[in-house]
């Protein structure tokens, strides 16, 4: 099929995704085509992390970084790097096209990184994972993500949610593109801290799960460096064909997360719009978040735990649990 000027082959177009809304491969490809220019607001020349399905939703899946051999000589890339400094030459969501090449090659949704391929100094997106936990449902991650909204309209910064397409949440800021992965990573971990500070019962940001308790927890490890995030408007790999959803900060008050679907998204767009369409119109300063920040470190506050596959870094305390640290 034609796509964007390109010529897409689709094998196996009959082959179901996902069983549990009986839907094809060609029907996600149909879903995309109809979602295109939204999702193209947000993922639009961007890297992407391939994750491959060879069996649908309900199968084993890999990560692939590296565009695999035989690609189209159209598919655009670009080097991206691991936190150890390996390279990869990975996918670049230059249009919708690529978006559907990749799915005839398994992929049901793309991860993103947080720049665009022709800036990958600078990140231009905040992004907030919240998920439910053990002991934490929806409902407390609904919560959170409305808490944290009032805490970035307090800073005057204009957030976007969208759900994971599992059964959590994410919150976006777009940003200006003038700071770089590390100081958006400490901008996330200040609004988590003072998310924790104004709600302790209810929120927490220690890294450490043994010390959260029954609270959710705001992912500030996120915006790391190299971290790629579920892109808005991609299908998850759920039987039902569930989509990780853009929604107002209205619906996120109602809104059941399995009920939005590759069958179900396109028509509910239709009828209401895209919340996000002004995304990436107004980028917002980082400023207020890194007063935080600042604050912090006046406070004598050190910098929190990175992920495991990074190197330590300059503040950062003992990269160890609290309960093993007392038993060295």
């Amino acid at each position: 099929m034609e796509v964007d000027g390109h010529q897409v082959h689709i094998t196996r177009p009959d082959k179901v995704y996902f069983p549990g809304l009986g839907a094809t491969k060609f029907d996600l490809v149909t879903y995309y085509l109809e979602i295109g220019p939204h999702l193209m607001v947000t993922a639009g020349g961007r890297p992407a992390l391939l994750q491959r399905f060879p069996d649908g939703a309900t199968g084993k899946s890999f990560y692939q970084k590296r565009l695999p051999n035989g690609a189209p000589d159209w598919i655009q890339s670009t080097i991206v790097s691991t936190p150890n400094g390996t390279t990869s030459n990975a996918l670049v969501v230059a249009d919708v096209a690529h978006v559907v090449w990749a799915v005839n090659i398994g992929c049901l949704g793309l991860h993103l990184w947080p720049y665009h391929a022709d800036d990958p100094a600078h990140a231009d997106e905040l992004r907030i994972d919240l998920d439910p936990t053990a002991g934490i449902g929806f409902e407390e991650v609904r919560a959170t993500a409305l808490r944290c909204r009032g805490l970035l309209d307090a800073l005057g910064l204009r957030s976007y949610p969208k759900t994971t397409g599992n059964n959590g949440l994410h919150v976006y800021v777009p940003l200006e593109a003038r700071w770089d992965s590390f100081a958006v990573r400490a901008a996330a971990l200040a609004l988590a801290r003072e998310l924790e500070r104004r709600f302790p019962q209810e929120i927490t940001a220690n890294w450490w799960k043994e010390e959260r308790g029954s609270r959710v927890f705001v992912d500030f490890n996120q915006n790391a460096p190299h971290k790629t995030v579920f892109g808005a408007w991609f299908a998850r790999s759920r039987t039902g064909g569930q989509v990780s959803t853009p929604l107002t900060w209205e619906e996120v008050e109602t809104v059941v997360p399995h009920e939005l679907t590759i069958g179900t998204v396109p028509a509910l767009v239709a009828e209401r719009g895209d919340p996000w369409a002004g995304y990436a119109a107004e980028p917002q300063s980082l400023e207020p978040l890194l007063a935080l920040a600042e604050r912090d470190r006046e406070n004598g506050l050190r910098d929190a735990p990175w992920p495991p596959q990074y190197p330590k870094m300059p503040d950062e305390p003992p990269r160890v649990a609290p309960s093993r640290a007392k038993k060295g």
